[in-house]
């Protein structure tokens, strides 16, 4: 019987590109993310004039891009 490719310890891992913070590595798409979901909030609420609508906003962006990120790097 043949083991599964990803029970197998000696299965290559596939990183994305990381860079160091303070010590720590963060993968680019993290970064990325968190930079659009910056620039999503100030935009929404320069546009709309409201904050909480661009806290919101910014907060949806920031999270749908980290994930897919991760479930691109993860496959």
């Amino acid at each position: 019987m043949t083991a599964s490719r990803t029970l197998d310890p000696r299965a290559a891992v596939r990183r994305g590109a990381e860079v160091d913070i303070a010590g720590s590595p963060w993968p680019v798409y993290k970064l990325e993310a968190v930079g659009a979901g910056l620039l999503a909030l100030l935009v929404a609420a320069l546009v709309l004039g409201s904050v909480q609508t661009g806290v919101l906003l910014g907060a949806a962006v920031g999270a749908g891009l980290w994930t897919l990120g991760w479930w691109r790097t993860a496959r």
